[in-house]
């Protein structure tokens, strides 16, 4: 369908999500509050090679392993975060778990000492799973098939992550460095509580999105009288001492992301395959196959 029939066929406010022939309303509220996850994110991850040096005395060496084992973390956690909540949490839940976590992450971080830096370290990876993963979905969600606002919302989405970044590494920093860690710290977690409450204060104008609502799974019964969201949200604690300690193995870390690696592959592949054999057809395979080559280009370029 082109798009000047999409346009003809949807005019000014009669578009399905509520929003003009522009954008959906709900855009601005999940850009705003995506602007200040990063801001939270990369407002932690400016100081936390800083604050691991000059406050912990740690070397370079060990700060560097440090600083990598957590970005690894984090970039592989919304596998999972998307997983829990395709199946049992619904976007919209797992997106404030995450941001709750997160800023919980910031605060702990405040205590100072390494112990109190690996546990906050462990809530902002498992935070960021939930909340990275799914905000982006909520926004795809906004849009009908074809529509022609796609492709400029996400422009749009993805300008509030810059500017976000780009507050984080000058206030973030500033303050960090002229006032105290623990204060750069601080104005990080206050940036994702800002966020939060945008989220859940504009959960009306990104309603008309699917798959926000908790799962029929997450409401059943799964251990004992706890839920499916009950049980996933408890056991999502206890990934924070795990992450505790994988930061602290950092040497494992490479092993891990290339099991991890290996298992997105298959996955993806095998998804590939399945949809193509419903369909009758071969087109997912070449797709996932496009997709992972793209994925290689673009973790050589960033490492």
């Amino acid at each position: 369908m082109s798009e000047e029939v999409i346009l003809e066929e949807y005019k000014d406010d009669q578009w399905p999500d509520g929003g003009t022939e522009k954008q959906p309303r709900g855009l601005m509220t999940l850009f705003f509050s995506e602007m200040w996850e990063r801001f939270c994110y990369y407002g932690m991850r400016t100081l936390l090679t800083l604050f691991l040096v000059k406050s912990l005395m740690k070397g370079d060496a060990e700060a560097s392993l440090i600083y990598g084992a957590y970005t690894s973390l984090v970039y592989a956690a919304p596998i999972l975060g998307g997983k829990m909540a395709d199946k049992f949490l619904g976007y919209r839940y797992a997106v404030m778990l995450g941001a709750v976590l997160m800023a919980i992450g910031e605060f702990i971080i405040l205590g100072g000492t390494e112990h109190m830096l690996m546990i906050g370290m462990g809530a902002l990876i498992v935070g960021n799973g939930y909340f990275k993963a799914n905000i982006s979905t909520i926004v795809g969600k906004l849009y009908k098939d074809n529509d022609p606002r796609r492709d400029s919302g996400f422009t749009i989405f993805y300008i509030g992550i810059n500017i976000g970044a780009l507050l984080a590494t000058t206030i973030v920093a500033y303050v960090g460095e002229t006032y105290g860690f623990e204060y750069g710290f601080g104005l990080a977690g206050l940036g994702m509580l800002s966020g939060l409450f945008i989220f859940w204060a504009g959960r009306d104008n990104y309603a008309a999105a699917e798959g926000l609502e908790i799962t029929a799974a997450g409401k059943a019964k799964m251990l004992g009288p706890l839920n499916g969201v009950q049980v996933v949200s408890l056991g999502s604690l206890l990934l924070i001492p795990a992450c505790y300690f994988l930061i602290q193995q950092n040497t494992w870390m490479t092993y891990l992301l290339l099991a991890l690696f290996g298992l997105v592959i298959y996955t993806l592949l095998n998804a590939g395959l399945k949809e193509d054999k419903e369909l009758g057809v071969k087109i997912w395979f070449d797709r996932m196959v496009a997709l992972i080559i793209l994925m290689l280009i673009n973790i050589s370029f960033w490492a």
